[in-house]
């Protein structure tokens, strides 16, 4: 149970790793324009918001690593961290898209669920 819950969790950083790269580095391109639905008029306009936001994903997705890397140590480290990305995908949902809840929180809500069953 330990490795599946430890994978779900890698997962979900690794999601993160991905959302920084998509609106760090891919906003205002060709691919981050079809993937968020954008005019390239508003990626422009909005591009350092999306960085930022960006970065903040990166932050979740380094604590997760954080603690992955600690083991059994790291529990309350990934319990919060997962936390963290739960309420952050439910506030997406309910303020951008409902997509948000299904890529971002659902899979950090069962990552939780393992995690405190574990």
């Amino acid at each position: 149970m330990n490795t599946v819950t430890n994978l779900l969790i890698a997962l979900v950083a690794l999601l993160h790793v991905y959302f920084l790269v998509l609106e760090m580095f891919l906003w205002d391109k060709p691919f981050g324009l079809k993937t968020f639905r954008l005019t390239p008029e508003f990626a422009a306009a909005s591009k350092a918001l999306a960085a930022n936001q960006g970065l903040y994903n990166g932050f979740l997705a380094a604590g997760l690593a954080w603690g992955l890397c600690l083991g059994t140590p790291g529990y309350a480290v990934k319990i919060f961290f997962l936390a963290c990305v739960v309420i952050a995908g439910i506030f997406g949902a309910l303020t951008v898209s409902r997509k948000i809840l299904y890529v971002q929180a659902v899979p950090a809500i069962v990552a939780l669920g393992l995690l405190t069953l574990a």
